[in-house]
């Protein structure tokens, strides 16, 4: 087993090397490295691998990263051998961290996950897995001894630092409605920045973009026919049948989103029930490929009828739909960025109520308050303005909030 490691090893060394140290993303200072049991999901493409591959360039130094071990449960090694038995050799030869990626790849993956926190005292695990990871309440003992964060994609804030454009702290929603003209203004005495925007609305969600420079959209595709094709079945227990539905329905609302949807006639066109198209519904929205907006909170076990539906980003848009809609797109990217921290609900006027308090219509700059005029605490999120004024805010700030 020991010669056979040496396998790994070297696959972790190569990667460990590659890895650039000059961006990080923004959920690598919130987590707690110190802790015990680490998971860490998101959507495939937004950089979960390199986030441990920096914390681990970062951290251990020289002998100190002897103790370390990362492996991908999506390498064909797993085929043929246990990754318990890679644990165990690490462990008993003085390892005490074990980064675990792709661990939806590894059928049984809760009990792995308890089978390590209960046999392998003091051992730190990290482990990755896709966005459709769920915890539920039968497995509250392992809720008990994990923290979990969840990945986006890169926001616009991001992306300008990224790219080398711009560093800007992130903001707070109440910052960036109390501030957004100032913070705008000397924002865009530094950059272009509509120009910029424009660009990350067309690639900027997936950082894998700047290493693919022909064929992106492809890439992108083939991201997400694994999450349905792989991840899916791999998480839940879903047959063939039901992932090519969950393909054909993805495709078809890619073709009509946004919509107050006629789910009746989803279901129809995909020959199935409603029980059984809300469930596909929320395998694709876990999986980071839709967004449902609806006038309450959701949870896992109460499916219901979503209000809207959108693509889940604007750089999905440009890759799955023949003709993007600009006011899809606008809305789009608002609720996406939104989403992140923060409960955004569908509204009886206005376009989103966040946090169940802040009214927004997103448009363009001709938009004006006449659906909104006399709600408290109603704003314009307005398109190809750079800057704002009183409740009117360009749309490209809403970009700042992580």
């Amino acid at each position: 087993m020991e010669d056979q490691l040496d396998y790994l090893i070297r696959i972790f060394q190569r990667r460990l090397q590659a890895t650039p140290t000059d961006f990080f993303r923004y959920l690598y200072h919130q987590i707690d490295w110190n802790d015990a049991l680490i998971g860490i999901k998101g959507p495939k493409g937004c950089g979960k691998t390199t986030l441990i591959m920096q914390h681990i360039k970062q951290t251990f130094k020289g002998s100190d990263l002897e103790r370390v071990l990362y492996v991908s449960l999506d390498n064909l090694w797993f085929t043929t051998h246990d990754i318990l038995d890679v644990v165990e050799q690490h462990y008993t030869h003085g390892g005490t961290h074990i980064f675990i990626d792709e661990i939806h790849y590894y059928k049984q993956w809760k009990t792995l996950l308890k089978n390590l926190n209960d046999d392998f005292p003091n051992l730190h695990i990290v482990y990755t897995g896709s966005s459709m990871l769920q915890i539920g309440s039968s497995e509250a003992d392992l809720s008990r001894r994990q923290t979990m964060y969840e990945m986006r994609g890169m926001s616009f804030r991001e992306y300008l630092e990224y790219e080398g454009i711009y560093r800007q702290p992130t903001l707070t929603l109440p910052q960036l409605l109390a501030d957004h003209v100032q913070i705008a203004m000397e924002l865009c005495t530094e950059t272009r920045v509509l120009e910029h925007f424009k660009h990350y609305l067309e690639v900027g969600y997936y950082p894998f973009y700047k290493s693919v420079h022909h064929g992106y959209y492809q890439r992108l595709e083939s991201v997400v026919n694994q999450i349905i094709e792989v991840d899916y079945p791999n998480i839940d227990d879903v047959t063939q049948s039901t992932i090519r539905k969950t393909k054909k329905l993805l495709m078809l609302l890619a073709e009509r989103v946004p919509q107050v949807p006629n789910m009746k006639e989803l279901y129809r066109e995909l020959e199935t029930d409603r029980n059984q198209g809300l469930k596909m519904l929320n395998a694709l929205e876990r999986g980071g490929l839709l967004q449902l907006l609806g006038d309450n909170t959701k949870s896992a076990d109460n499916l219901s009828r979503p209000e809207k539906i959108y693509l889940n980003n604007p750089t999905l848009m440009y890759a799955l739909t023949p003709r993007v809609d600009v006011g899809t797109l606008r809305e789009t990217f608002f609720m996406n960025q939104l989403s992140q921290g923060h409960e955004v609900r569908y509204p009886a006027a206005g376009d989103f109520l966040v946090d169940r308090k802040y009214l927004f219509e997103v448009g363009g700059k001709g938009k004006t308050f006449d659906q909104i005029k006399d709600v408290s605490d109603s704003y314009l999120a307005v398109d190809n303005v750079e800057t704002g004024h009183k409740n009117r805010i360009p749309l490209w700030m809403f970009g700042l909030l992580y």
